[in-house]
């Protein structure tokens, strides 16, 4: 008797944890192609060159920090958009390109998205622009809607 109830309690937990490991796979594909639009988003925002467009990705709180390519910080979205329209003005075109190596990690209503990039451009002095990154960015859900709270947008030293 023992053993017919020991085989029926493994038989149970066996198809739980299938049952279990099938429901999580599809839950973490859609999680990963709702953020890889998130990214494909940011890209196609910023590569308009106008913050503007970008904006509405990100929350506006003023104490949130913000690293690119230079200077060393943004403190808040103001600072990052005006601070952005000083660096692209030194541009003639400027593309920056999200890589294949895409990758999301969520907590409940915060997650992290990382991907390298390759940026291709043209400086209004005539100089090219070959340039390959990583960029990290810290997304918090407020309200139901993704937004990036932290980021890091950078270039390693050649």
């Amino acid at each position: 008797m023992k053993r017919r109830i020991f085989c029926a309690f493994l038989i149970v937990m066996t198809f739980s944890f299938a049952g279990s490991a099938a429901s999580q796979t599809p839950k973490k594909s859609t999680e990963q192609d709702e953020f890889r639009t998130l990214i494909d988003r940011y890209y196609t925002a910023w590569n308009t060159g106008n913050p503007d467009n970008a904006a509405p990705l990100y929350a506006q709180d003023n104490d949130l920090v913000f690293y690119d390519l230079t200077p060393l910080k943004y403190t808040g979205w103001a600072a990052y958009d005006v601070g952005f329209r000083k660096v692209i003005a030194s541009f003639a075109s400027a593309r920056f390109t999200p890589q294949q190596d895409f990758k999301v990690t969520r907590r409940g209503t915060i997650a992290w998205t990382m991907v390298t990039w390759h940026l291709s451009g043209k400086k209004k002095t005539g100089e090219a622009v070959e340039l390959d990154g990583r960029h990290t960015a810290i997304w918090e859900n407020r309200g139901g809607k993704w937004l990036i709270v932290h980021e890091h947008f950078s270039a390693p030293l050649s």
